[in-house]
């Protein structure tokens, strides 16, 4: 994992889950920085030439290590592989499809610890420029 003061990046392993075949194992870049406390990118490799890139709610995440939450687009929950080792399952849909993927929790937890010792949580509204972000949006 790589970090600084204000950034935190990751390596995951997913396994895309296919119905009725093997799961398909993935990379996924995952990124944090203070510049957008409330989120976390994470670019799924699907041997494109560019990865597919999702922005997840930093906390939907974090919940979703523990219990079920999330509704529509973007669901997390805890799950088990079949080993019985502690996963996160992530459920992702969009008009151009859905799809399925799990992780193992260490990997993500550890990564989200690092997100919060950068903002920790409750605190990042102060990270905010909010006359930045009106000033962005009134001249896009």
């Amino acid at each position: 994992m790589n970090s600084s003061d204000t950034t935190a990046t990751a390596e995951l392993g997913l396994r895309l889950v296919v119905p009725e075949r093997a799961a398909v194992p993935l990379a996924a870049r995952v990124k944090y920085s203070s510049n957008d406390p409330y989120a976390i990118r994470i670019a799924f490799h699907t041997g494109e030439e560019d990865p597919v890139e999702w922005i997840f709610a930093r906390e939907l995440l974090t919940v979703g290590i523990v219990r079920p939450v999330g509704e529509g687009d973007v669901r997390v929950w805890p799950s088990k592989d079949e080993n019985g080792e502690r996963n996160v399952s992530i459920a992702l849909s969009s008009p151009f499809g859905q799809a399925e993927f799990d992780t193992q929790v260490s990997p993500l937890a550890e990564f989200l610890h690092r997100t919060y010792e950068i903002v920790p949580a409750g605190q990042e509204a102060q990270f905010v420029d909010l006359d930045d972000e009106i000033q962005q949006h009134l001249h896009s």
